[in-house]
């Protein structure tokens, strides 16, 4: 199997995830940011590329908006960053759309993204879905992004069930999902991170369904 050639992508990892409505639930974000930084520390020293990104909005608006306190990365990525780091702002939830990602990935010959961030639910999805149609291999650290509490007219989930749910369904066909413990070993012995695939999720999970009791 040849070796990855990777980038590390860190996905809007921006002061409104840490307060307020949008705040990082699960994993709380007291555990994922220092995965996040951990990722960074092994990525610089392996020499990987990195790009950070902000979501931005409109001005003024409630979240996002550039130039507001909430708009900057945390210190935490902040006091990292290098002047070797791409920096993109992105106005879509994945990565990818609207902007030259996919163009500095080439030029950089990566074929295996890395994504940490937030947010699980909406940019760390969207991303990875979009990364198969053009073309690069997708890792997505479990305890590097998180997810929050979702109600609306379709139902309630609590952050934890939306965080491991959409894992496990990146997993079955769209990334390969592991801690960044194991990605850092991976890094470190240049091999691939495992992941799973649909046939044998598919299989594994009706083995674990349970079993109707007969009448």
């Amino acid at each position: 199997m040849a070796t990855p050639r990777r980038a590390l992508i860190l996905v809007d990892i921006q002061q409104q995830y840490f307060s307020g409505m949008l705040e990082i639930q699960y994993p709380a974000h007291e555990q994922s940011l220092p995965r996040i930084a951990a990722a960074i520390d092994a990525a610089t020293a392996a020499g990987m590329p990195i790009a950070a990104f902000q979501h931005t909005a409109s001005e003024g608006a409630p979240v996002f908006a550039p130039g507001s306190p909430e708009f900057a990365l945390h210190p935490e990525v902040e006091s990292r960053r290098t002047d070797a780091w791409k920096s993109i702002v992105k106005q879509y939830g994945s990565v990818y759309a609207g902007t030259d990602l996919a163009e500095w990935l080439r030029q950089n010959d990566v074929d295996t993204v890395t994504l940490v961030g937030y947010m699980t639910n909406n940019c760390i999805l969207a991303s990875a879905v979009e990364a198969e149609a053009i073309g690069f291999t997708t890792e997505v650290l479990s305890d590097a992004t998180g997810a929050i509490n979702l109600a609306n007219d379709a139902g309630f989930v609590d952050a934890k069930t939306v965080h491991t749910t959409l894992l496990t369904l990146l997993n079955s066909n769209w990334a390969r999902v592991g801690t960044t413990d194991a990605w850092i070993n991976a890094v470190n012995t240049q091999e691939s991170l495992q992941g799973s695939d649909l046939g044998s999720s598919a299989v594994a999970g009706a083995e674990r369904a349970e079993v109707p009791t007969p009448a």
